[in-house]
């Protein structure tokens, strides 16, 4: 067993006032969780507004399942993301998300998951060309693999939105949506003070034009694609066809445009991130790694992992997993009371801000055993995992809409490159977890990449 701990964020013991929080959250959000959300169901106090932090299992039911309507997403996700993806299903609530989401669901359905397959095979086969070219013959090359890998989710969602040549240049959408997430994406004095979306943020004006055109990008190839005869429809072709289930409505092009922004960003950053973190992971534990290699290479031989091959490689999706529960996607969740409310001991007032610290939930010390530990066995059996207990997706009515999606591409990629490759740390260059608006490895993921 390994002797030591993968990097973690050291939560703060001390109390601090709101000019330190908001600074310390604007350079990763994680700090202003305390370390009693370690060992404490619900922490709650007053920054400008009174919060409560929850980890307790069954509070988390109540907020994301059997009072959703209750607790809405706080108005600061709404101010981050809306220049960016603007009303899509992200960034709504209410009647306009639960519409979208009707219309939306038979699109991510498993039949249609598993058509888009090819799409994440061939990305596996480009990410080894990429290795096997930075490596030109030699015995190992160092790289930042949390590139690699957004470079790589990125062109799969790329392909799947826009597969007939007639969608945004990969260029343009990557950088607008880069730069946004990187520097405008961060929390401003102006969000934690409420004011609404209209008062200019500057970090985010700054990028603006990048998003202006990429939005005209959208809506370009929305239009375009309106006029066109497709045999193999993509994910843009399922969404023009469909329709809430209850009314007949459709998308209109800007609703399109939204969403299919939306999915840009969130169908590559949680896979990008999935992947990035246990390639972290398993240079960290090559006892891990072997296993994982020996199993790889035993479903696979030499061939590149396909929709087919993935209920045969169930150790790849524990690695996976357990990587999301140290490092999730979406490690800070918002959301805002619109009604009183009981949630164990606690009194939930109207207008009271509820959060909801997934990285302190799958860290809790009343929850997991020696859960700064990584060990993708506690896995092994996804039903012993105790409801609301693991939250790398939500859960509840806002599960993530592209779940099945995530993980098939995820499983994919990583077994294809377990199965060819030999990722070793780089002393001295361990990755920070820094959130923004997702947990990323700040740093990168710079491994030593040989031939397995």
């Amino acid at each position: 067993m390994h002797a030591s701990l993968p990097v973690s964020v050291t939560l703060s013991t001390r109390e601090r006032g709101f000019l330190r929080v908001l600074a310390e959250a604007r350079r990763n959000a994680l700090a202003i969780i305390p370390a009693l959300c370690l060992k404490q169901p619900i922490v709650s106090g007053k920054v400008v507004r009174r919060f409560h932090m929850v980890q307790d299992p069954e509070s988390l039911r109540m907020i994301l399942r059997d009072r959703v309507d209750q607790y809405p997403k706080s108005p600061e996700v709404g101010a981050i993301l809306r220049p960016a993806i603007g009303r899509g299903l992200f960034t709504s609530d209410g009647d306009h998300w639960r519409w979208q989401r009707r219309a939306a669901a038979p699109v991510f359905s498993r039949r249609n998951v598993e058509t888009l397959g090819p799409v994440m095979t061939r990305a596996a086969q480009a990410v080894s060309a990429r290795l096997d070219a930075a490596l030109d013959g030699t015995p190992a090359a160092e790289l930042d693999m949390a590139d690699q890998m957004l470079l790589t989710a990125f062109d799969v969602i790329g392909q799947v939105c826009f597969s007939h040549n007639d969608g945004i240049p990969h260029d343009l959408a990557r950088r607008a949506i880069e730069r946004y997430l990187a520097g405008a994406g961060r929390v401003s004095l102006f969000d934690f003070l409420g004011l609404p979306e209209w008062v200019p943020r500057l970090a985010r004006l700054m990028v603006g034009s990048d998003l202006k055109r990429l939005k005209t990008a959208a809506v370009a190839a929305i239009e375009a694609r309106r006029e066109m005869q497709v045999d193999s429809p993509d994910l843009l072709d399922m969404l023009m066809a469909s329709e809430d289930p209850d009314t007949g409505r459709r998308m209109t092009t800007e609703e399109l445009r939204d969403n299919v922004l939306t999915f840009l960003v969130a169908g590559h950053e949680t896979t990008a991130l999935a992947l990035s973190w246990s390639l972290y992971l398993l240079a960290f534990d090559p006892a891990v790694q072997t296993r994982a290699r020996a199993q790889a290479r035993d479903v696979l031989g030499d061939r590149c992992a396909t929709m087919e091959h993935v209920p045969a490689l169930p150790y790849i999706r524990q690695i996976i997993d357990e990587a999301m529960r140290l490092y999730p996607p979406a490690a800070l969740l918002t959301r805002t009371a619109l009604a009183p409310d009981q949630l164990r001991d606690r009194e939930i007032r109207v207008g009271d801000t509820v959060m909801l610290p997934i990285y302190a939930l799958h860290r809790n010390r009343e929850l997991w055993e020696d859960p700064d530990r990584f060990d993708p066995d506690r896995f092994e059996d996804r039903r012993a995992i105790p409801p609301f207990q693991y939250l790398p997706f939500g859960t509840g009515p806002r599960v993530c809409i592209g779940m099945s999606f995530a993980m098939q591409e995820a499983v994919i990629i990583l077994s294809t490159l377990l199965a060819r490759y030999r990722f070793e740390a780089i002393p001295g260059r361990d990755p920070r977890p820094e959130m923004v608006l997702s947990l990323r490895p700040a740093g990168g993921v710079w491994l030593k990449v040989s031939p397995a």
